[in-house]
């Protein structure tokens, strides 16, 4: 689905909530390290991803991974993990839960 100008894979509306994860705060979708693709969560990458579960190391923490499906404007992974579950463009909450799977996304 193309949301905001980019593809995210498993997205099921225009904020990026997917099957797995679809309530008010889950918004955002992570550009996997491995395919360099957008999807909602982990579940849809493990569905429609490219078979690898390869994470950001901490040296690329830099980089732009993140997007809100709220406004679009994607973050970099430093400013997504300093934002207090908000996006810092739009003010619109992100779903703390997903600090429970930090490490199926980025290095510890």
């Amino acid at each position: 689905m193309n949301i905001h100008g980019f593809n995210i894979k498993g997205s099921l509306d225009k904020e990026t909530r997917c099957t797995h994860y679809h309530g008010p705060t889950d918004r955002i979708a992570i550009k996997f390290y491995c395919c360099q693709e957008y999807y909602p969560c982990y579940k849809c990458h493990e569905e429609y991803g490219c078979g690898k579960k390869e994470v950001w190391p901490k040296e690329k923490f830099d980089h732009k991974a993140i997007l809100c499906g709220s406004c679009g404007k994607e973050l970099s992974i430093g400013d997504y993990l300093k934002s207090g579950y908000a996006c810092p463009s739009c003010q619109a909450a992100f779903n703390p839960g997903c600090a429970l799977h930090y490490e199926l996304y980025f290095e510890k």
